[in-house]
């Protein structure tokens, strides 16, 4: 990342870069980002949440401002590690007055590992609506939890009390530890990283054991689309239900809301259970 980059970060965030912030600390000539380092997690491979929310970013670096991201589909092509450097590469599909349309290559050791399409929509009048839906989780009946998976030590999480896995099974509450700051491309990164814990655990095949070593999982691809604006530091509750399950691959579909129950994101991802 440039000096500039790094002061606009500061700028963006109203103060010194937060872990976030740091995560989307990049390198970068035109259109192309590298990540230069990534703090290790306690599994081998990069978390999935992590590399989308980087690409998103480096797509809306080379948006302008005003418009933020309205949608995202991503598909995990191989899995990444720590230990090399990844390289981003935007391609600019579409830049129009209301819509600008961007895809990301993501490349670790000369192999792509994610491909990323995102839209970005300069915000405008019109209906504000959602359907209300009852909460899943009351969040007083919840419970704090701290699973054991990459980097949720960042968040605090509520969960069901029944949720006995080493996992975070939606419907659960959650929000950052630390303030992010307010700018809607890192709160959407910070989006874009949470919905991706809780997905995969939510569509194991009937009978399966939720537990580690009882069968290998993976997420295979990954969509969002941003209704609202999102604060981290707020706490938001997420709900995720199977839709199906076949040829080892299981479909959830999932909704985040606030506190006083607006719809901030749709969500939806397919994965890989091999048992």
């Amino acid at each position: 990342m440039t000096a500039t980059d790094n002061a606009e970060n500061r700028r963006r965030d109203g103060n010194e870069p937060s872990w976030l912030a740091r995560l989307l600390d990049f390198d970068r000539a035109g259109d192309t980002f590298v990540v230069r380092t990534i703090e290790a997690g306690p599994a081998p491979r990069l978390f999935g949440g992590l590399i989308a929310a980087q690409a998103l970013a480096a797509a809306g670096r080379t948006v302008d401002a005003d418009k933020p991201p309205h949608s995202l589909h991503a598909y995990f092509v191989r899995g990444g590690h720590y230990d090399a450097p990844l390289h981003m590469q935007v391609q600019r599909i579409r830049t129009g007055r209301s819509f600008d349309t961007r895809q990301v290559s993501v490349r670790q050791d000369d192999a792509v590992i994610l491909e990323l399409i995102a839209s970005f929509h300069h915000p405008e009048p019109g209906a504000d609506w959602h359907p209300d839906v009852e909460s899943a989780l009351p969040f007083d009946t919840s419970v704090p939890k701290q699973p054991v998976l990459q980097y949720t030590d960042r968040f605090e999480i509520r969960t069901d009390p029944r949720d006995r896995s080493p996992y975070a099974v939606p419907p659960y509450w959650i929000r950052t530890r630390d303030p992010l700051g307010d700018d809607p491309l890192i709160c959407a990164c910070a989006l874009t990283f949470i919905s991706d814990l809780g997905p995969v655990p939510a569509v194991r095949p009937p009978g399966t054991e939720l537990d580690f070593g009882s069968a290998f999982a993976t997420s295979l691809d990954h969509s969002i689309w941003f209704h609202r604006r999102f604060a981290p530091h707020q706490w938001h509750r997420y709900e995720v239900a199977a839709a199906n399950n076949s040829d080892s691959r299981g479909l959830a579909r999932g909704a985040l809301y606030d506190r006083a129950g607006a719809l901030v994101a749709s969500t939806a991802q397919e994965a890989l259970w091999r048992v």
